[in-house]
C-alpha cells in the first residue's frame, strides 16, 4: 500500500456535501447556504446529498442511509471531494457498513472534515492509503483564513508533490462563539487572545523542553472519537508506519470537549493499544475543554504520553478552537518549534 493522493480539484469539478453524522437544523440552513456559495465561488459545482436533516435528532439519517450516501460520493468519479457541514457524535456506526475493499479499489477522492469525521477519515487513510484532510468543515469555510494558515480548499486543489508550510497566527478565540442563526454570513474570526505552541515534555506547562525538529507521515484526529477505535483494525497506526513511514510518524490529537480526566483515560487507552508506538513527535490541538481541580488538559496529556520520550507540542491550531490549521493524513510532515518559530510543513508525496 502506498499513500494515494486524490487528483487536485480544478474549476468545474464537483464537491459532494453529506452529513455522515449530524445534520443541519432548519434554523442553521442559512449558514449552510452561505458556505455552499463560498465553495461555488471557487468555481466548483456543489452536489448536496439527501442525508442532511438536523431536525430529528443527533444524526442526519439512519446509519445504512448515511453509509450508502458516503460510499456513493466517495466512489463516484464525477465527485472529486466530499465535505460534511460539521461533525457530530456517532459516525462510528458507519464503519462496519462501508465497503472497504471497494474504497481501496476506487479512484481516491478527497474526504475533508474533523471532530466526529475523524472516526471515518483516519481509518480511510490507514486502511486504504487514501490521504484525507483533517481541517475546516463546510460551515467553517466562509471564514477568512488568517495569515500563515490555509483553507481545505487550498489543499485539495494543490498538485501532487506540493509542499506547503503553515505557521500559527499567534492569536486564537478563547471566549464565545458565532451565532449562525442571527449571523449566517459571518466571515471574520474573533481571535481575542494571544497564544503560541507550547512544548510540554521536559517542561510541564512551561515551554522549557528546548527546540523540536521532527519528521514523519502525519496521522491523527479527535481524541474522543479515535479512542473508541483503539485496539481495532480501524486504528492500526503501527501497520501504516511499517508500510508507509518506517522511520516513524508525526501523530496529532485534539480534545473536543471532554474534561481532563476523560482525556487522560482516553489517551492512556490509545497508548496501550499502540497508537503512539511509532511517533517521532506528538502534536496536541489547542482546546477549550475543561480541566479539573487536580488535572489540567496539558497535565492529562503528560500523564498519559509523557513516558513515551518524544517531543510533545501543545496548543497547535488543529482542533476545535479557531483558527484552523488543516493537516493531511498520510502526508509527509516536518515540524519545527523554537523560541521564535513554529511551523508545520507538509508534502503531498
Amino acid at each position: 500500500m502506498t499513500v494515494r493522493y486524490p487528483r487536485p480539484l480544478r474549476p468545474g469539478d464537483r464537491i459532494g456535501v453529506t452529513s455522515p453524522s449530524s445534520g443541519v437544523p432548519k434554523e442553521l440552513r442559512g449558514r449552510l447556504d452561505v458556505a455552499i456559495r463560498e465553495v461555488e465561488a471557487r468555481g466548483y459545482e456543489v452536489v448536496v446529498g439527501r442525508c442532511m436533516s438536523g431536525d430529528d435528532g443527533h444524526v442526519s439519517a439512519p446509519a445504512p442511509d448515511r453509509a450508502a450516501e458516503l460510499m456513493a460520493m466517495l466512489t463516484d468519479p464525477r465527485i472529486r471531494a466530499v465535505v460534511p457541514p460539521w461533525g457530530g457524535e456517532t459516525a462510528i456506526g458507519l464503519l462496519p457498513l462501508l465497503d472497504w475493499d471497494r474504497l481501496r479499489a476506487a479512484e481516491p477522492t478527497w474526504l475533508v472534515g474533523f471532530s466526529d469525521l475523524s472516526t471515518v477519515m483516519t481509518p480511510l487513510t490507514l486502511l486504504t492509503g487514501t490521504a484525507t484532510v483533517h481541517g475546516n468543515n463546510l460551515m467553517d469555510t466562509p471564514y477568512r483564513v488568517p495569515e500563515g494558515l490555509l483553507s481545505w480548499l487550498d489543499i485539495v486543489s494543490a498538485p501532487a508533490g506540493h509542499r506547503f508550510t503553515q505557521t500559527p497566527p499567534g492569536r486564537y478565540r478563547a471566549t464565545g462563539f458565532d451565532d449562525y442563526r442571527t449571523h449566517p454570513d459571518v466571515r471574520e474570526f474573533t481571535l481575542d487572545t494571544p497564544g503560541r505552541w507550547t512544548r510540554l515534555d521536559g517542561g510541564g506547562d512551561r515551554d522549557g523542553g528546548g527546540d523540536v525538529e521532527a519528521e514523519g507521515r502525519l496521522i491523527g484526529g479527535c481524541i474522543e472519537m479515535l479512542c473508541n477505535l483503539a485496539g481495532t483494525p480501524f486504528l492500526d497506526a503501527s501497520a501504516f508506519a511499517r508500510a508507509e513511514s518506517p522511520h516513524g510518524l508525526l501523530v496529532y490529537v485534539e480534545a473536543g470537549g471532554d474534561d481532563a480526566f476523560a482525556i487522560c483515560r482516553n489517551l492512556h487507552g490509545m497508548r496501550l493499544a499502540g497508537f503512539f508506538d511509532t511517533a517521532n513527535a506528538i502534536l496536541v490541538g489547542r482546546t477549550s475543554a475543561p480541566g479539573t481541580d487536580s488535572l489540567t488538559q496539558h497535565g492529562a496529556v503528560l500523564d498519559a504520553l509523557g513516558s513515551l520520550g518524544v517531543p510533545i507540542l501543545a496548543d497547535v491550531e488543529c482542533g476545535h478552537v479557531p483558527p484552523y490549521l488543516p493537516i493531511v493524513n498520510g502526508a509527509y510532515g516536518r515540524v519545527v518549534h523554537t523560541s521564535d518559530r513554529s511551523e508545520l510543513t507538509q508534502t503531498l508525496d
